[in-house]
């Protein structure tokens, strides 16, 4: 693999664990929460070498949308179960530091391929894999029944983990988490490590890699950057924007001010991430309005507080309307300008930390440097 992922340990296990065997017959490459437009799906039925391009491709592959509401050839609105990226795949997979006989935890079954790899690494006695969607589950069983592999597989919901087979030396969860579950912390045998994706809530996502201690705590650096589905439980639900303008025209209540900061420069993943490791609840949402112009709009979660700014190509200054308790540009502004105090690092000098109790705290560089709070 180009990207060098595909670390000479586990090419036995890609070997035979073919990526083919679970990959349904309709499959949409490459296409993420944030892609749009209309994207047709590709049918092995009616063009195998097109699904087996994009089989063999470093690609994720959207294998269902909208829970499975969605049946047509066409996207639906939101995808909700993929086969990963091959690359992401085998660098969570190396995160993991996988020992002979580990017992393994798997949150997130999908389409079955990585429980595949961690049987063949490991021995599928020694795998447990949890699925919450029955339908994505009964595929994904199958796949792995005819491929030869017999892990221990459930339907649940994997925030609780799976006591019965607990303490596991290793956890792999496969969709983003805004928490990390407790559950699945004191799941985890001390020295275990537990590998995730991590989102926050402003946006902007990376993989943690947890080492659990003695005291029931997690703590760890995040190793690179994600972009996963979100794990169902901890999905956000957002209410529109005309709540908060309590049913007024814009900009309704709204003081105007202007910036030099462009909503352009907190709009990438990695300021995102850094913005969202010091806020709490506030997320964003780009309007677009034609021309290279938008709005960006800044919510908060208790539906008290918006801003919203408006962005012209070539622009110096920007309009900044903002209303409620909060003044969340003031806030984007002095968590972006701590990032930059900092030089602007990059996920790797971030880690988390998880108490017992599931209470959570970012920090950078080491546990001793907590990332500041604003707001």
């Amino acid at each position: 693999m180009d990207s060098g992922a595909l670390a000479t340990d586990w090419l036995p296990a890609y070997r035979a664990a073919l990526r083919e065997s679970f990959v349904p017959d309709v499959i949409w490459p490459g296409v993420g929460p944030a892609d749009g437009g209309p994207v047709a799906g590709i049918d092995r039925r009616t063009d195998p070498e097109a699904w087996f391009h994009a089989v063999y491709s470093d690609t994720s592959l959207t294998t269902q949308w909208d829970d499975g509401c969605h049946t047509g050839p066409d996207r639906g609105n939101i995808p909700t179960c993929s086969n990963s990226q091959p690359a992401m795949v085998f660098s969570m997979l190396a995160a993991l530091d996988l020992q002979p006989g580990a017992e393994v935890l798997e949150v997130g079954t999908g389409t079955g391929w990585n429980a595949a790899l961690l049987s063949e690494r490991v021995g599928s006695e020694n795998v447990t894999t949890i699925e919450f969607d029955p339908e994505n589950a009964a595929s994904a069983h199958a796949r792995l029944d005819a491929a030869g592999y017999h892990p221990v597989a459930v339907v649940g919901d994997g925030s609780q983990g799976w006591p019965a087979r607990a303490p596991y030396d290793r956890v792999l969860i496969t969709a983003s988490l805004r928490q990390v579950p407790a559950d699945i912390v004191r799941q985890t045998r001390p020295g275990g490590i537990i590998v995730s994706p991590y989102a926050t809530e402003y946006g902007g996502e990376a993989v943690v890699r947890l080492t659990v201690e003695e005291d029931g705590s997690a703590s760890g650096p995040f190793v690179c950057s994600s972009a996963f589905m979100r794990l169902r439980q901890q999905r956000a639900y957002r209410t529109h924007v005309k709540t908060y303008l309590g049913g007024k025209p814009w900009p309704a209540d709204g003081s105007r001010t202007t910036t030099s900061l462009s909503p352009a420069d907190v709009a990438d993943w990695l300021p995102m991430f850094a913005i969202g490791l010091q806020t709490e609840g506030m997320f964003p949402y780009p309007e677009t309005l034609g021309g290279g112009r938008y709005t960006l709009w800044l919510r908060d979660t208790q539906v008290t507080s918006w801003a919203s700014i408006d962005f012209v190509p070539g622009a110096k200054e920007f309009e900044v309307h903002q209303s409620g308790p909060r003044e969340l540009w003031s806030e984007l502004t002095a968590a972006r300008a701590w990032w930059d105090g900092q030089g602007r690092p990059d996920f790797e000098r971030f880690g988390l930390t998880v108490d017992p109790d599931g209470t959570s705290w970012a920090w950078l560089d080491s546990a001793e440097h907590p990332v500041p709070a604003v707001g």
